[in-house]
């Protein structure tokens, strides 16, 4: 019986690095061998640039990692929003399950891809073959501009080699990345993870000869690309501050399609709003172009970052002052007219919590801690070093015992956290609000951020009452002895402590 031989797929066997057999021993598919074991089994299986790299791109601690979802589902999500972008996922079948469920709950409207696995495959190299064949399968320039291959946790530490995809299909860019739970701490950087990965390869087009010119064509003005994912009104709010100073908004990075990449990259500067974009402002930098931290928030964030965009983009100063003279005036009042008074304990996982406190306290709030999961870098100082000399704690990498504690400690009026916080602030009867949905989901920039965010604040503020309310009418219902599903009225028992010392057998009546 002849037997055909795919001399492609044996090059491309000889040429991987020797699948790791023991991270696929133990518990199954060894997606539960805990980080310690992944790590050494992808260091194992020739990892080790890669592990490298994430530990300098996005550091940990001051523990080793905040309590949040999958972090891959950062970088899926930036794949699914983007037009012409195919995206498919190596990894444990429960992984994908999860990741592609709140990917549609979150409203992606396409299909993910999936190379199933299990340990034959993975161990013998069949599984790099079959995310090949499934890519070539995929790759249809009438489709896609671009294919995403994303190695989960088990591919990776098995050492997995999408460095050996090629890198292009019949003019179908193809980009593999590694997003690890054990090396991209959390979701939010896991954005930048793919987000970088393509700026390095349209980079590279750009460097090569001439590339796509955005759908309108080229700014007549400079363009300051945006850096990180913000509320749909936001850009066009940036644009307006910017036209005083001649200068027009470029593309929001993550973007939505692959032409918009080498438009960004064209900008005269890269306003970093989501200061942890380590990966992309690396070949922001590599393509020349100046980095400004912060975000036009508030009467003085604003002031500050204009100045810093205009000395950017080498604006004259008499133009930088007459600019600021029209657009702070109307911030100012917006924030007069909407004051916020309490105290407001603040955290999240989305990369903008600096941003809001900053809003919060030129607001006229209290503001005496805020967490982020999202790491310090060079280009959030702007921003900590203004809250620190306020009064605020500022706490990066911040877990959920260090935003709890903040809680208790400082009895806010209002809690702004996670699913968590506002969980444990309700049920201590203070208003919460969830700040993934109800506070990065509305413009945060110029006079409308001001004025959008006082508005869900101060109703949140107004609900104490109810509460109160609601906590004397329910107090004890379902706690302690009483909690469970009962078919009578529970009755208090006491422990047999209470109940006082057992007599020994030999004076029992």
């Amino acid at each position: 019986m002849a037997v055909s031989l795919d001399i492609a797929a044996l090059r491309a066997r000889q040429a991987a690095p020797a699948i790791d057999v023991a991270a696929t021993q133990g518990d199954g598919l060894g997606c539960h061998a805990g980080k310690v074991a992944m790590i050494a089994a992808a260091e194992a299986s020739g990892m080790s640039e890669t592990l490298a790299q994430l530990r300098e791109d996005y550091p940990q601690g001051p523990h080793d990692q905040p309590q949040s979802m999958c972090p891959a589902f950062g970088s899926l999500r930036v794949g699914l929003r983007m037009r012409r972008t195919s995206t498919i996922l190596s990894g444990s079948a429960c992984c994908v399950y999860g990741l592609t469920f709140t990917s549609h709950f979150y409203g992606a409207r396409r299909s993910v891809g999936y190379v199933p696995f299990n340990s034959e495959t993975l161990v013998t190299g069949k599984l790099f073959e079959d995310i090949r064949e499934a890519v070539h399968a995929t790759a249809k320039p009438e489709d896609y501009d671009a294919v995403v291959v994303i190695n989960l946790c088990v591919p990776t530490a098995s050492g997995v080699p999408l460095r050996l995809l090629p890198k292009e299909i019949d003019g179908v860019r193809v980009i593999g990345i590694d997003v690890p739970g054990f090396g991209v701490p959390t979701h939010a950087e896991a954005k930048d993870v793919l987000a970088g990965a393509m700026l390095k390869f349209a980079r590279a087009e750009v460097e090569q000869g001439p590339v796509q010119a955005p759908k309108g064509g080229r700014s007549e003005r400079p363009t300051v690309a945006l850096l990180g994912e913000m509320f749909p009104a936001d850009p066009m709010v940036i644009g307006g501050l910017l036209a005083p100073l001649g200068l027009a908004a470029g593309p929001v990075v993550p973007t939505r399609e692959w032409r918009e990449l080498y438009g960004a990259l064209d900008s005269a500067a890269v306003a970093a709003i989501h200061p942890f974009y380590t990966a992309s402002i690396r070949e922001f930098e590599a393509a020349g172009r100046p980095i400004v931290g912060s975000a036009p928030v508030g009467v003085e964030g604003t002031e500050a970052w204009l100045e810093r965009i205009g000395a950017a983009c080498n604006v004259p100063t008499a133009t930088i002052d007459a600019a600021k003279a029209g657009i702070l005036a109307g911030i100012r009042g917006a924030l007069s007219a909407s004051p916020i008074q309490g105290r407001i304990t603040l955290s999240g996982y989305e990369g903008s919590e600096l941003l809001v406190a900053r809003l919060l306290i030129e607001s006229g709030a209290e503001v005496p801690y805020v967490g982020t999961a999202c790491p310090r870098t060079p280009w959030s100082d702007a921003d900590r070093e203004w809250l620190e000399a306020r009064g605020t704690e500022v706490r990066f990498r911040a877990s959920l015992e260090d935003d709890l504690y903040a809680f208790h400690h400082f009895r806010p009026d209002l809690a702004i956290g996670t699913t968590p916080v506002v969980q444990k602030a309700k049920e201590a009867a203070t208003p919460a609000l969830y700040f993934t949905n109800l506070i990065s989901a509305r413009p945060l920039m110029g006079a409308a951020g001001a004025g959008s965010l006082a508005t869900v604040i101060n109703a949140a503020l107004r609900n104490r009452p109810r509460f109160d309310a609601m906590r004397d009418f329910f107090e004890g219902v379902g706690t302690g002895y009483a909690a469970g599903v009962w078919q009578d009225v529970p009755q208090k028992k006491l422990s047999p402590k209470a109940e006082g010392p057992k007599k020994p057998i030999g004076e029992m009546a």
